[in-house]
């Protein structure tokens, strides 16, 4: 299948706003440490999540595993939304609502990543291990 302008700049939108944050994540900046004490799973939380947000990134460039990348960013970004709506609100340590709109931005992007794959969803259903 041919991949078209719009599925790169989603691809790319995804697996930056995912790489850019995992600095953040491993290194212990402060912010990060603050959203996952807050949210009671530091640091396991921060460091897990961080590992899923780079196994997603790489699963995703690569055209054949790009909707499991895809389902994993969603879900990643599912619980960083929910996070913000019932625990720790749209503006973080005062970064203007910052971190909810790249998690936004990057749900989006991997709800249209899924839909552009969705023809693969009965294959990967039927995965045999």
């Amino acid at each position: 299948m041919k991949t078209n302008v719009t599925t790169l700049i989603a691809k790319g939108i995804i697996v930056v706003i995912l790489l850019q944050t995992l600095f953040f994540k491993f290194s212990a900046a402060e912010e990060s440490v603050y959203i996952f004490t807050t949210l009671g799973i530091e640091p396991y939380g921060r460091i897990g999540s961080g590992i899923v947000e780079l196994i997603a990134s790489i699963l995703i460039l690569v055209p054949r595993t790009t909707l499991i990348g895809a389902l994993l960013a969603l879900g990643t970004m599912s619980g960083a939304i929910l996070s913000h709506l019932l625990f720790l609100g749209i503006e973080v340590k005062g970064d203007g609502g910052l971190l909810f709109i790249l998690a936004t931005v990057t749900f989006a992007s991997s709800l249209y990543l899924i839909f552009k794959e969705r023809s693969k969803i009965p294959d990967l259903l039927k995965l045999k291990i």
